[in-house]
């Protein structure tokens, strides 16, 4: 069971259209939904392409992690590429673990340890694919789209 259900702290996972992550608030929240109406009102029509699930943040890390990965087999082999490749790779792929393991946190000292290490780790894959774009001008366009996930 995931651990929103049955506690009232947490809203459940909704359908927003265009939305691509999932945000848990507090129900008490008055924040806005991205680019739709606000939360009181889940029900209001959103301008926008169909309806994405959304997914909850460890699952949204872990494809990132994947697509890290995809990425890096495009990026052609040689003696300076390939430190970038495995730089990228640990990174990239450690953010998700870092926040797996942050939102299995048993205090709020080790939430906010693990959480800043996927920060660090987050803003590291960054660089990499700095790098990576750098040393591959034809992967350009693609390390800035996973530098924006990353973000």
């Amino acid at each position: 069971m995931p651990k929103f259900e049955g506690n009232p702290k947490f809203r459940k996972p909704e359908l927003v259209e265009g939305a691509e992550i999932l945000f848990y608030g507090t129900a008490d929240s008055s924040e806005k939904n991205f680019g739709g109406p606000d939360a009181s009102n889940q029900d209001a029509p959103h301008d926008g392409p169909a309806q994405i699930p959304l997914r909850d943040l460890c699952e949204r890390k872990a494809q990132f992690g994947e697509q890290i990965i995809k990425f890096a087999r495009k990026i052609p082999q040689n003696p300076v590429n390939n430190r970038l490749i495995s730089q990228l790779i640990g990174a990239g792929t450690s953010v998700g673990a870092n926040y797996c393991e942050a939102d299995d946190a048993v205090s709020k000292k080790d939430f906010k340890k693990c959480i800043g290490t996927c920060r660090k780790e987050s803003k590291e894959t960054k660089y990499w694919l700095r790098m990576v774009a750098s040393s591959e001008p034809g992967l350009k366009a693609e390390a800035r789209a996973l530098w924006q996930e990353a973000k």
